[in-house]
């Protein structure tokens, strides 16, 4: 294991939530690929650290799927694979149309503006070409529809499933072929919901889902086809 990344240290934030964050960081931009172990001693020696924290972290990022305990080899990077995808994406697709649905009756004349912000900072975000900062407008854009539903066993359910969402978020933003679409999905999207239109902002919804589940799995192919190769 070389060393590609390091640890950010932040004052403010115990040496845990430290080394989970820059880990989650590593696993999410690729930098810890799917199937790579994570061995405490090669990790806490790359960090600075002691295996402890290594070790709180890796038991963390396994109970959001992004780490898994194999017998006999410990822990690696969980493999994203198109049952995963489709599993994370099915539930996804659902509260995200539902969310945009109840928006349609609730959001305030503030949301709406702030939803209109958001849009225009997503697209600005795109012409970064950085993932992590366009990754992270997504979010904001999409978190700001799932609170304009007043609903807060909603949101709290969308929140405990955002990190398993995150990390296929992530896959489709790093395809750049992609922005464009992105940009006019959220548009649609956005229009649907000012004009209080449950059936549109819905089909849109679940548009951009679908969108992102056929990338995802164009991008699993070319791996595998890749893979294969070498």
């Amino acid at each position: 294991m070389s060393v590609r990344f390091q640890a950010n240290m932040d004052e403010f934030l115990p040496l845990r939530d430290v080394v989970f964050n820059t880990l989650r960081k590593a696993i999410l931009t690729g930098e810890l690929k799917p199937g790579e172990r994570l061995l405490e001693i090669h990790l806490a020696n790359q960090l600075g650290v002691s295996r402890t924290p290594i070790r709180e972290a890796i038991r963390k990022l396994e109970l959001e799927g992004l780490v898994i305990m194999m017998p006999r080899r410990g822990a690696e990077v969980a493999q994203i694979t198109e049952k995963s995808l489709r599993d994370v994406l099915e539930v996804r697709r659902t509260l995200d149309a539902l969310c945009a649905e109840l928006a349609c009756d609730r959001i305030t004349d503030e949301e709406k503006e702030r939803l209109k912000e958001a849009c225009e900072e997503f697209e600005k975000a795109t012409v970064t070409g950085d993932a992590t900062t366009i990754a992270e407008a997504d979010v904001a854009l999409h978190d700001i529809i799932v609170k304009a539903t007043g609903n807060q066993r909603l949101v709290q359910l969308i929140n405990n499933l955002s990190e398993q969402m995150y990390r296929y978020r992530f896959e489709y933003i790093k395809d750049e072929n992609q922005h464009n679409n992105l940009v006019e999905e959220h548009r649609m999207i956005y229009e649907s919901i000012i004009r209080h239109d449950k059936e549109g902002a819905a089909q849109a919804t679940r548009l951009h889902i679908d969108n992102q589940e056929k990338s995802i799995i164009r991008q699993l192919h070319q791996y595998e086809k890749g893979f294969r190769k070498e």
